[in-house]
């Protein structure tokens, strides 16, 4: 088991102990989606890696900050604030975000490594951008960072 699949358990057993029921709602939801893709990688008993597991946290934040987005548009603050709640705590499973300033270093790198010059080669660029972020920073900040260097 991934020590990201450990870290979730563990903290489901606690927040069962100190009945906390908002967060081991949000637990539970995210360790189903990850047995759930445990399940279609390899059957019942197939574990996941670090790395899934995170791209997996990240969806389900994904999931949330486009359902708090929706119940403030239709006038329902009381569901968007509950959906930030699950998210503050489905983000303590992510690693930190990067800067702006460390976002914007990647991204000059990147254009330098790749020797990229027009916005026809923001592919190249995305590509080792995405790698080297890992993660701490979500796809539309980082290509519209990039654009905004490439043009």
């Amino acid at each position: 088991m991934s020590s990201l699949t450990n870290r979730i358990q563990d903290d489901l057993k606690a927040a069962m102990k100190a009945r906390d029921s908002e967060r081991l709602a949000v637990i539970r939801a995210l360790k189903t989606a990850m047995t759930n893709a445990a399940i279609e990688k390899g059957g019942p008993q197939a574990e996941i890696d670090d790395a899934t597991a995170m791209a997996i946290v990240r969806k389900q934040v994904k999931q949330r900050q486009d359902s708090a987005s929706q119940f403030r548009d239709a006038g329902r603050t009381e569901l968007a604030d509950k959906e930030d709640v699950e998210i503050a705590i489905l983000e303590t499973y992510l690693p930190s975000p990067l800067s702006g300033d460390e976002i914007t270093g990647l991204v000059e790198s990147a254009i330098v490594e790749s020797g990229a010059s027009t916005k026809a080669d923001m592919g190249k660029v995305m590509k080792l951008v995405q790698e080297r972020a890992a993660g701490r920073a979500d796809g539309r900040t980082l290509s519209q960072e990039v654009a905004k260097r490439l043009s």
